[in-house]
């Protein structure tokens, strides 16, 4: 009975290859195997600043000019159109949903910083080597290393907020990010360690000592006697230098991915537009060699977040919305003899101390950082809808949950959850209503059943009642849609030929989606793959 069954089973295999199906029967990729353990450590890689910023700015454009090389489908999406966990990402929200206790412990889970510890239990090892923020580590016995940053000066609280929020929606969403958190400490708790020294970004060298640490404490903000500033923990491993958005390491074997076709890494530019992390370049990312023998990817130095603003007001406006050198801009501006207006014209600096992060003027697909990246200039459409809908899993509790880590007093916190709220709407309401929004599609008995994020976000405006019909020669055969709530079910008839194809309208959004199943009689159905057109 065992020969015959197996040989029944490679006959229907056999009756689907014949019409030829678009996806094999075998269970979906959900793990990437790329953290394998190998020796000896890569060597660290040094990104000068200014090379990669002239490279993208300058270099990168004039070769692309000459380049027949457009975007196509992500290199590492599985069957069901989704990313699989890997060392640069793990499916977190968009996997199952979080409560907001995730959501505030995110990256740091249990481990937090004591305030409370006696007096000289920080001593400060080492001072922060470069950045626009400055600070200094400290190593705590039995608790461990932690970077603490101050706030830019006339920037009091914004970015030792915006880096504790942004990394807890990055590693909500699915990515690697450090625990930042913010702090309020008597300086007391501090003890310096004699012979220190600090070098700035131009690569001049100087003391850090007594005067210096008191001239950087007097710069932070402070409440009530205490310093604020900003705690991060030290990354696990042993740091290789940047992660950078394109190509792959030679002396990693586990990175096979041309890093610029990696989806997580294509749709993160929509988590940067949303949170407005213009600064999304490789420096602010870092490579780690783990104890296990394997390279993890972090995103790191979120703290341009959220309004960010610089000495000159004229580039200020146009963070998010152009380069800072932006040739594409300066072109159109004069062909049009500037008569076109910008939205960086019409920002108002009314956003308190986020200055000039607002929806308003937000065009989702425009967005701009502050130069090239070359992973966000290959997004598509569907790296574009994969990224919405993650973040049709953060409702509005979970975004507010989120800015309570930032410590602002509340007209503040009000203001930016209020602002990313609206933002993340914009962003659904423009990729969630061109490819199929169905979300966790899966087999329940004989029905195949899916979540419309877009009607359950309220992306949707005007829909259509949904439709589906089973593909055959004829053109189609139209199936019953049940509706609960935003989920939708559609049951299935038997399949003679062991095989089909669903193809499912929601009516909330221009394009359909296709579910290849597999009939495998008693054992019931197998969803091998859809497809977004």
């Amino acid at each position: 009975m065992a020969f015959e069954r197996r040989a029944l089973w490679w006959l229907v295999l056999c009756c689907a290859c014949a019409s030829d199906p678009r996806f094999p029967l075998r269970p979906v990729m959900w793990r990437d195997d790329d953290q394998r353990a190998f020796a000896p450590a890569p060597v660290e890689y040094v990104s000068p600043f200014a090379w990669d910023g002239a490279d993208q700015m300058v270099f990168r454009p004039v070769s692309w000019l000459f380049a027949v090389d457009p975007a196509d489908r992500a290199t590492n999406v599985n069957a069901l159109d989704e990313v699989p966990d890997s060392s640069w990402f793990e499916n977190r929200i968009g996997g199952r949903p979080l409560t907001a206790e995730e959501i505030v412990s995110g990256p740091c889970g249990a481990q937090v910083l004591d305030v409370n510890m006696p007096a000289g239990s920080w001593l400060i090892d080492q001072g922060k080597p470069n950045g626009a923020n400055p600070g200094f580590r400290v190593n705590i016995p039995d608790v461990g290393k932690f970077m603490l940053k101050a706030d830019p000066d006339g920037e009091p609280q914004r970015a030792t907020g915006a880096t504790a929020i942004a990394s807890r929606l990055y590693h909500a969403a699915g990515y690697f990010a450090p625990c930042d958190s913010v702090v309020y400490f008597d300086p007391k708790i501090l003890k310096l360690k004699p012979g220190l020294t600090v070098t700035d970004n131009s690569g001049v060298a100087r003391p850090f000592d007594e005067a210096e640490l008191a001239a950087l404490l007097a710069k932070a903000s402070h409440r009530d006697g205490l310093v604020r500033m900003g705690a991060s923990r030290w990354l696990p491993g042993k740091p290789i230098g940047p992660a950078r958005y394109e190509g792959t390491r030679d002396d990693d074997p586990n990175d096979v991915v041309p890093h610029e076709d990696r989806r997580e890494l294509r749709g993160a530019r929509l988590m940067a537009a949303w949170l407005n992390h213009f600064d999304s370049r490789e420096q602010n990312s870092m490579d780690v060699f783990m104890p296990a023998g394997h390279v993890r990817h972090y995103i790191l130095d979120l703290g341009d977040c959220f309004g960010s603003v610089w000495a000159s007001d004229e580039l200020s406006r146009r963070l998010g919305h152009a380069y800072y050198f932006d040739f594409d801009y300066l072109v159109r501006d004069f062909l049009s003899f500037g008569l076109v207006s910008r939205p960086w014209e019409r920002a108002r600096r009314d956003g308190g101390i986020f200055n000039y992060f607002s929806a308003r003027d937000f065009v989702p697909e425009d967005w701009r950082g502050g130069y090239p990246n070359p992973a966000f200039q290959r997004m598509t459409e569907a790296d574009g809808a994969w990224m919405a809908r993650i973040l049709a899993g953060f409702d509005d509790g979970l975004i507010t949950a989120a800015v309570s880590v930032g410590q602002y007093d509340a007209e503040s916190s009000a203001y930016l959850t209020r602002t990313l709220i609206t933002r993340r709407d914009l962003i659904l309401q423009r990729y969630l209503t061109r490819l199929s929004p169905l979300a966790g599609l899966r087999v329940r008995g004989r029905e195949l059943c899916g979540i419309d994020l877009a009607r359950r976000s309220g992306a949707a405006t005007g829909s259509s009642a949904p439709s589906a019909r089973m593909l055959e020669s004829d053109g189609g055969r139209a199936l019953a849609v049940q509706e609960h709530g935003a989920e939708l079910c559609v049951a299935l008839p038997p399949l003679a030929a062991q095989y089909g194809i669903v193809e499912i309208a929601t009516g909330s959004a221009m394009a359909p989606l296709r579910a290849h199943v597999y009939d495998r009689g008693a054992q019931g159905l197998w969803l091998a793959g859809i497809e977004r057109d």
